[in-house]
């Protein structure tokens, strides 16, 4: 009898619902597992390259950054001598000696000193950092003033104008200078090509130099060069107060409860003054160059890439609001609105004026200019004809001279004896002086001599004869260009 298979035996490949839910959720759990390796390893490797605490040497950094502070005896003549560096290199144009002062300058000492006391709360180092910073700013301007009072330029160099208009670049350059600086400093041993390059990078001594020459002569110099070397210095020494408050370097205490108190106060208030202008100087900065960046590209794309206008200059009035263009030509009223129109598609000029000046406007100028340079082409050709004059009655004083002289029948009669006794087959003679010109423009004077010689002399002999008396009239009739013709 055959065997009956139960109905309700399942095959061993199958799979209930909730076996196949259970196979899931222990799937999602074991790549759950694996990310948060990987995670965990990949926050491991970046904690690994990226932290530097553990590489802080606290009380070193405090004592080494103290020593760098006080400004006297060698620290004040190595400022001297890179003040002059800086101003030698400026006045000369020369990157590569302003490169040189920045390496010597003592400057970032008192700067980090001051970020150092308002990050652990030491108002005596505060006092020492803004006295030594004070002198060296004082000692530094009147170095530079008394060097460009000297050694005054005879023209202003891109290295000098390139310190008087700092830019949301000159801010990130100070502040992450100032930061791996710092972290330098902090770290156990010196990292002494690190603080060189900051020392490039920030560029303290330029701006010092500038602003010297700003005062020597020309004030507007002057502020733009403070103007840069504020930025620097609050945002080194802000770079400094973020990465020791990140290293956690400990605050100093007091013994007085309530001196301590009152002098974190007051420490975290300068700060708060620190860097509130630190803040506006960003911020300005990063909008002005905003308005620079989409200025030129308006001046760029609009203006200078349209065949019809001839830009003549333009200015943008960063106060008034307002761009000015000023064309050679005239400009119709609907290049005009096509202008005004293209403005508005630049984010942050869109709310600017724009001020077209043409030649319609501005038909005195184009006159005035033009009579110029007319003026000075006839005064270029009255010099011109000037000298031909001079020329010429040199010319008419030297034939007045000759024929006053040599056309005297007794001064040729010498000259014709005298002539026949030196050349003996000479048969007939005569000279006279005339004008002649080969490029129709320049005239020379020269003396014709017509001679008649003996048949009997040898044409091999004629020649050498004829160069001898040339060479005699030349020295006789004192002339300077003797030619000899047959008759």
């Amino acid at each position: 009898m055959e065997e009956q298979k139960p109905a309700n035996k399942e095959n061993k490949f199958n799979f209930s619902e909730e076996d196949k839910q259970n196979q899931t959720e222990s799937n999602k759990a074991a790549v759950k597992k694996d990310a948060a390796g990987l995670f965990a390893s990949i926050s491991r490797f970046l904690s690994e390259l990226l932290d530097f605490r553990d590489d802080t040497d606290r009380d070193a950094t405090i004592l080494a950054i103290k020593a760098d502070i006080p400004f006297k005896g060698a620290t004040a003549w190595i400022l001297v001598c890179s003040i002059f560096v800086a101003s030698i290199g400026l006045n000369a144009n020369s990157t590569a000696v302003v490169i040189g002062a920045m390496l010597i300058s003592p400057l970032m000492g008192p700067i980090l000193g001051m970020g150092l006391s308002l990050a652990i709360n030491d108002i005596d180092t505060l006092k020492k950092s803004l006295i030594n910073l004070a002198t060296m700013i004082v000692l530094s301007l009147l170095t530079a003033f008394l060097f460009f009072k000297l050694f005054p330029l005879s023209e202003e160099t891109s290295e000098l104008f390139a310190r008087t208009r700092p830019d949301i670049r000159d801010v990130l350059i100070a502040f992450f200078g100032g930061a791996a600086l710092m972290i330098a400093r902090t770290k156990k041993g010196t990292i002494a090509s690190v603080i060189f390059g900051v020392a490039i990078a920030t560029a303290l001594m330029p701006p010092l130099c500038t602003a010297g020459y700003g005062l020597a002569n020309n004030m507007a110099y002057f502020w733009g060069a403070m103007y840069l070397f504020t930025i620097n210095t609050i945002f080194i020494g802000l770079a400094a107060f973020v990465v020791l408050k990140v290293l956690r370097f400990p605050m100093l205490k007091y013994a007085n409860s309530k001196k301590r108190k009152r002098i974190a106060q007051l420490a975290s208030l300068v700060a708060i003054v620190v860097m509130i202008p630190a803040i506006w100087t960003f911020i300005n900065v990063l909008t002005e160059t905003k308005y620079q960046r989409d200025y030129k590209n308006f001046m760029k794309n609009e203006v200078k890439s349209n065949d019809d206008l001839w830009l003549q200059r333009d200015t943008l009035d960063m106060q008034e609001k307002q761009i000015k263009l000023f064309f050679n030509g005239s400009v119709s009223k609907e290049m005009m609105t096509s202008l005004n129109n293209d403005l508005k598609d630049y984010e942050n000029i869109q709310n600017f004026k724009l001020v077209i000046n043409s030649n319609d406007t501005r038909s005195a100028d184009l006159i005035m200019t033009m009579y110029d340079k007319a003026t000075i082409d006839l005064e270029q050709k009255d010099i011109l004809i000037g000298g031909l004059q001079s020329k010429m009655d040199s010319l008419e004083r030297t034939i007045s001279r000759l024929k006053s002289s040599q056309a005297n029948p007794a001064y040729f009669k010498d000259v014709a004896k005298d002539a026949k006794i030196k050349f003996s087959n000479l048969e007939s003679f005569g000279y006279a002086t005339m004008l002649e010109t080969k490029d129709f423009n320049k005239l020379d004077t020269i003396t014709l001599a017509k001679v008649k010689w003996n048949n009997r002399l040898k044409d091999s002999l004629l020649i050498k004869t004829e160069t001898d008396l040339k060479a005699w009239l030349t020295d006789r009739l004192k002339a300077k260009n003797v030619v000899i013709k047959r008759d």
